[in-house]
């Protein structure tokens, strides 16, 4: 069982990478990035790619959560704070009263990560996601529906922004994930996937589109979509609407997507 230290005051040097949390958050964390709350605590201590560095917990969670830091690797510190400490050294009220600091693995290269996929592999590939809740979602619902990992393009957000862990409830810390600086459609064209982009003018309706050995769910972020020069490489797919509305957020498609995936592999 770790040692919990005790910390009263918000400017003790031991507890810095958790000062003003949402300020360091927006210039980054050089390699490191925060984990709020029980859940995304025990996928980050259960992670094999990324390790905790230290624990921060309200006092009032500490007797509670005993059985979860029993099983911290040696040599990470658990610190305690009263709840006013806790809220400045955060610099906003936290009322999960649970962080964690966690260090990052470095990321695969692209072609490395969909090599070691199986032939059965579902992917979800992203561009121009810049926004960390729709982020986080996705990540959510690729855990959900058995995706094997996400591919981000160079404008997509940080999978590991402490809004989009939260929001991905996780998911961001066990999906694996690569950032694809070339041309994307070309790099699953080699690894043997269908690209399915989706689209309000897809040229297949989602309940027609039959599941592809490899495939990727392709989608583009809210209002301009994806580039027209990947919709013109790759299978368009669409989801009927009611008339007078074509578009849903991007974070809601993806599940009803790869939701249809998932189903159609368990028929098959």
């Amino acid at each position: 069982m770790p040692t919990v230290i005790p910390i009263d005051d918000p400017q003790d040097p031991r507890i810095a990478g958790y000062r003003d949390v949402r300020e360091r958050d927006l210039v980054g964390r050089e390699g490191c990035f925060i984990a709020e709350g029980e859940v995304v605590l025990r996928l980050l201590l259960r992670s094999p790619r990324h390790a905790a560095v230290s624990v921060l917990l309200a006092e009032k969670r500490v007797a509670g959560l005993l059985p979860l830091l029993d099983g911290l690797p040696d040599g990470v510190p658990v610190y305690s704070a009263a709840q006013a400490v806790l809220d400045a050294i955060a610099g906003f009220p936290l009322h999960r009263g649970i962080l964690a600091l966690g260090r990052r693995a470095p990321l695969p290269a692209p072609d490395e990560l969909l090599a070691g996929l199986g032939e059965q592999a579902l992917v979800a590939v992203l561009c121009g996601i810049g926004n960390h809740d729709n982020l986080g979602g996705i990540f959510r619902n690729c855990a959900a529906f058995g995706a094997d990992a996400v591919l981000l393009d160079p404008t997509c957000c940080d999978p590991l922004y402490r809004k989009a862990i939260r929001v991905s409830v996780g998911a961001a810390l066990t999906v694996p994930y690569a950032r694809v600086d070339g041309d994307v459609v070309d790099l699953l064209t080699r690894h043997g996937f269908t690209a399915l982009a989706l689209s309000p003018s897809g040229a297949t309706t989602l309940a027609d589109l039959a599941r592809p050995a490899r495939a990727a769910v392709l989608l583009g972020s809210e209002g301009p979509g994806l580039p027209a020069g990947v919709l013109a490489r790759t299978h368009t797919v669409r989801i009927p609407m009611a008339g007078g509305f074509d578009s849903l957020n991007v974070a809601t498609t993806s599940g009803i997507v790869l939701h249809h995936l998932a189903c159609v592999a368990g028929r098959g």
